[in-house]
């Protein structure tokens, strides 16, 4: 995957706020560049850092001017991502 040159990179950590009004921590855990835009590959941090075999949820974010993070808002820019993000991890 191709590492971003602006202020988001892979490791980091955000705090974001949920549908619940609740902190989570969220980590950055790949980047790769679609179409001009770039995209990060994010999960929960205490589940990304749990030593364990369990798969985790992982979502995909925009990433807009340096260091703000913003959903992706339609279906077709999620499966373009999402595909994006398969085939980088399958090389």
């Amino acid at each position: 995957m191709e590492e971003n040159t602006g202020k988001v990179e892979i490791g980091d950590i955000f705090t974001v706020i949920d549908e619940n009004d609740q902190e989570q921590d969220i980590e950055v855990l790949g980047l790769l560049e679609i179409e001009g835009d770039t995209y990060a590959a994010v999960g929960f941090a205490d589940e990304v850092q749990k030593e364990t075999d369990e798969d985790f949820d992982v979502f995909f974010l925009r990433i807009e001017g340096e260091d703000e993070l913003a959903n992706i808002e339609s279906d077709e820019e999620f499966e373009k991502v999402s595909a994006a993000f398969m085939a980088a991890e399958a090389e």
